[in-house]
């Protein structure tokens, strides 16, 4: 049953993903921009975090397909519940980015500041997702191996967040940025 569920929430997960890269590609977007038209720190940041999102796929699939677990049932069900809240997270902020969303920062693309919906909430709802998606399959087959993989992909989403992605919004929006900083938590919660 885990492993039927896990699967499906993770093509799901995966087929917003893609499928929004494809839809803004025929609108001639280019989503992917991890470590293009960049140099130095910020390349080699998403570098890293582009190579850490490609393992933790590979270590799910082979953990859900071993149907390992090391965790009591109960933590299996916590999984699943966060796995499909991180897809319901991920989908409705790409559908709150609408043409804005891209992987890494594009330093050419005009985009808006999306402070709206879900974003009210979190200024980073997408990578909350990715988040909540490894967090829930970690739960549900837990092992060593896709724990450390996992572990690695959070520590490199919030590198990415912190040194390359806000310093990119303070300098493409400024004081608007600021102010949205100032009453939206990075990844949950409304600062008041």
């Amino acid at each position: 049953m885990f492993q039927c569920l896990a699967l499906a929430c993770l093509a799901i997960f995966y087929g917003c993903y893609f499928g929004k890269m494809l839809l803004q590609k025929r609108k001639g977007i280019q989503t992917d921009q991890i470590g293009k038209g960049k140099s130095g720190t910020a390349k080699q940041i998403e570098i890293v975090m582009k190579i850490a999102t490609i393992l933790v796929p590979f270590a799910e699939v082979i953990s859900i397909a071993a149907n390992t677990t090391a965790l009591p049932y109960v933590l299996r069900i916590a999984g699943l519940i966060l796995v499909s809240l991180g897809d319901l997270v991920f989908i409705v902020s790409v559908m709150t980015m609408r043409d804005s969303w891209r992987a890494g920062v594009s330093e050419t693309d005009e985009t808006s500041l999306v402070t709206n919906g879900i974003y009210q909430l979190s200024r980073n709802p997408a990578f909350l997702g990715f988040d909540l998606v490894y967090l829930g399959v970690l739960l549900m087959f837990f092992n060593a191996p896709l724990l450390l993989f996992s572990l690695f992909a959070a520590v490199m989403f919030h590198v990415q967040i912190v040194f390359v992605e806000e310093p990119f919004l303070v300098r493409q929006f400024g004081d608007d940025y600021q102010r949205y900083v100032q009453k939206t938590g990075r990844y949950l919660g409304c600062k008041k």
